[in-house]
């Protein structure tokens, strides 16, 4: 007898003749189109890009069903009467309109909260201000390799509301969560993860704490059986367990827990009740970096109750970098060239400095997220040998650099440069045998490009091209 999700089949009759308003045609609301037609849904779409600026293929959509739609900056003042609203993870809970149609009755959620809502099977969900990509990847891997059906989805780019036809109890769904996914979410998954919180998309949340009381949600509405994984060396996430529902599971670098999972040098081991047993080591795996370490020891505390230490393990040993992420490009005239494009903020940017022993000729800058850049300027001046500067930051970076170097009586050769390709030129003059090139931004990429993939897209295309 195969599977049928009540849950599901309960929302599609309930849409079925209702009004349904779509805020922002990105990624995750797209499929929205499709199923809400399907579903008879009458539906209005807002967008605050004019109607010149939509894809033909959502515009297409949009005349072939007949949906009614407003666009443009003010296209929100026509949000009045609707039964239920999806918003985009961009449009925060916090807006008036949103306010004033929940007050007169309609559901305000998203695409990622109804698929949680009505998920028939497990979820496994990561968030954190660096490291949520990889180890979510990495997580994702492990279930497969151990026999699972997974689905993956969420901030990493692929929306699957559209598949909980196919869900089954037995199968689990991986999710990646930004702030803005988890801002108002009033369910959590049955295994959550923090990796870490850091101050991130300050130039869109009110202040850091509308940030942090965000990421919280991934583990507020938990249930007593519910697994929350933490990240012991930042006190914000440590205390995160005075607020836990279920169990928790720390992971540390620095300090050697009783209970949980720590790097230790360059090994990984569980420890319980204060016996450590080794599970990997630095040499085992293909990707570099401590940090990488802690998104691995991360990922099987995650998995400790889904699958076996050896099961994780062989999964983990053949997992090669995420795609922007620590990513190398090629190696020419014994100069090996990364991309690291998907490091938006400072401290992703220090992982990536940190992953390597070698001189670094750095590649920095972009769209300003409001940040401060200040915990870069030593680590700059201890392994850069040299720093490229693009973008609306390059003058922020420049700054503190500048500050540690006077302080520090020394110099380094620093670059403003015009553009992405300018920079890769001038890295092939400076950098010498032995050097790395490394493409880490430290700043969002809208400046510039339309998001992290293109930026790194594009630089994978001026390194490819390098006689």
């Amino acid at each position: 007898m195969s599977f049928k999700n009540k849950k599901l089949e309960e929302f599609n009759e309930y849409i079925k003749f209702r009004k349904v308003a779509i805020i922002g045609m990105g990624v995750s609301n797209l499929p929205l189109l499709d199923y809400m037609y399907q579903k008879k849904a009458f539906v209005t779409i807002f967008d605050e890009k004019e109607s010149t600026m939509m894809a033909k293929e959502i515009m297409d959509k949009i005349t072939n069903y007949n949906f009614n739609y407003h666009f443009g900056k003010d296209c929100l003042k026509k949000l009045e009467g609707f039964d239920l609203i999806f918003r985009s993870p961009s449009c925060l809970p916090t807006k008036l309109e949103l306010k004033q149609e929940a007050d007169r009755g309609a559901i305000i959620t998203t695409e990622i909260e109804m698929l949680m809502e009505m998920c028939p099977c497990r979820i496994v969900g990561i968030t954190g201000s660096d490291g949520k990509t990889t180890t979510t990847s990495l997580i994702n891997s492990i279930l497969k390799k151990s026999g699972y059906h997974t689905f993956l989805g969420g901030n990493i780019g692929i929306p699957i509301f559209t598949q909980l036809e196919e869900m089954t109890p037995e199968d689990i769904v991986v999710l990646e969560l930004s702030s803005f996914q988890l801002m108002g979410m009033k369910v959590s998954p049955d295994i959550a993860v923090i990796t870490n919180i850091t101050p991130n998309h300050l130039n869109i949340h009110k202040d850091y704490e509308e940030y942090i009381e965000a990421k919280k949600n991934i583990f507020r509405h938990q249930k007593e059986n519910g697994i929350l994984i933490l990240n012991y060396d930042n006190e914000i996430t440590r205390n995160c367990e005075k607020e836990a529902i279920g169990k928790v599971i720390f992971f540390s670098h620095k300090e050697k827990l009783e209970n949980g999972f720590i790097i230790d040098g360059n090994t990984i081991k569980e420890c319980e009740d204060s016996i450590r047993k080794h599970i990997l080591t630095k040499e085992d795996i293909i990707l570099r970096g401590t940090h990488n370490l802690e998104n691995i020891a991360t990922a099987i505390a995650a998995t400790k109750t889904l699958v076996t230490i050896e099961e994780a393990t062989d999964a983990i040993k053949e997992f090669t970098p995420v795609e922007h992420r620590i990513e190398l490009i090629r190696e020419i005239q014994q100069v090996k060239w990364y991309n690291d494009s998907a490091s938006s903020s400072p401290s992703r940017t220090l992982s990536g400095l940190h992953a390597f022993e070698e001189d670094i000729i750095l590649i920095a800058g972009g769209y300003d997220k409001n940040l401060d850049y200040k915990l870069l300027a030593a680590p700059i001046v201890k392994k850069v040998k040299a720093l490229l500067l693009i973008g609306q930051t390059s003058g922020k970076i420049f700054d503190v650099v500048k500050e540690e170097l006077e302080k520090q009586n020394k110099q380094l050769d620093i670059y403003m440069c015009e553009n992405l390709e300018q920079t890769v030129t001038l890295a092939k003059k400076l950098a010498k045998p032995g050097n790395v090139v490394l493409f880490s931004p430290a700043s969002a990429s809208f400046d510039m490009f339309k998001n992290f993939a293109d930026r790194g897209n594009q630089f994978k295309s001026f390194v490819h091209s390098i006689s």
